[in-house]
């Protein structure tokens, strides 16, 4: 039960501080094998791989009439090819081609993980059932890039956390670019907010639920307010290594996981040290606040 109220809160605080980038957002899947099936071809994502020596092929099996989008995309960075086609295939006959060495390609920043592209040529079509494969290949079959297929955007509570394992390893491998980049983005600065509102409700619980049933042992006169509850119980001393254990924590998961665990204790450290309360020292009736 309380893992199911964790998740709700979790869910409905980030979709409030993310609803700006899930508008213009694909759920990101890193491409690992050369096949790759696709599921719910209208269901918008964004496959990121790198060719290696040969086409990545994405296949779609499909017992319905569906709506069919592809695009072709490879990251703004230096040294990158706008290199990149696509063919699209039903049952194995060629229906479009999406050449893209003399297209015009078009610089497009997408909001969701704050990163810049070079946008390739698009298909859309009304597509019966059947069997389809998406080809996809370049010069030198050595180019890197992300096909988005699907136009509809769709997010829950597993897409929302499967976002935050991959964005960090896109930036450091697809982009080239340090983890902490994804601050610009507002899935990044939103997962802090989130995670800290978490903390400092865990926090605040925390003291009520110590103070309520009497959890809280004895504890210096000068560390109990008028009612007989504890309001602080750490020193300067001890305020100041839980900043500094904050701080630490953040930088941490922003520059390497964006850990939405790190980021947790991160916020609780520093609701510690804001509010010079331990919950552990007031069960245990210690307190390192001057007499």
């Amino acid at each position: 039960m309380t893992n199911k109220i964790y998740k709700t809160i979790t869910l409905c605080l980030l979709a409030l501080s993310l609803v700006p980038a899930l508008a213009f957002a694909h759920q990101p899947r890193i491409t690992k094998s050369r096949l790759t099936l696709v599921p719910d071809p209208e269901i918008s994502k964004a496959y990121y791989g790198k060719l290696t020596g040969e086409p990545d092929v994405y296949t779609i099996e499909a017992r319905e009439p569906f709506d069919l989008y592809v695009n072709v995309l490879v990251p703004d960075i230096a040294g990158q090819k706008k290199d990149v086609s696509a063919v699209v295939l039903k049952d194995g006959k060629e229906l479009a081609v999406l050449e893209g060495i003399n297209f015009a390609w078009k610089q497009f920043y997408e909001p969701f993980g704050a990163d810049s592209y070079w946008m390739g040529p698009e298909h859309r079509a009304r597509a019966e059932a059947g069997t389809y494969e998406i080809r996809v290949w370049s010069s030198g079959n050595e180019s890197k890039y992300s096909l988005a297929i699907g136009e509809i955007e769709a997010f829950d509570f597993k897409e929302i956390t499967n976002v935050f394992t991959i964005i960090p390893e896109l930036k450091k491998n697809f982009f080239e670019v340090s983890p902490i980049t994804f601050l610009k983005s507002p899935f990044g600065w939103g997962l802090i907010v989130v995670m800290y509102l978490l903390a400092g409700i865990v926090g605040f619980v925390l003291r009520f639920v110590i103070k309520k049933f009497g959890l809280s042992k004895a504890l210096p006169s000068v560390a109990l307010a008028k009612d007989g509850g504890a309001t602080h119980n750490i020193g300067k001393a001890d305020r100041l290594l839980r900043l500094a254990i904050g701080v630490g924590l953040l930088l941490w998961a922003i520059t390497t996981s964006w850990s939405p665990i790190l980021l947790f204790f991160s916020g609780f450290a520093l609701f510690e040290a804001i509010f010079s309360w331990c919950g552990f020292y007031a069960a245990i009736g210690k307190n390192t606040c001057a007499v």
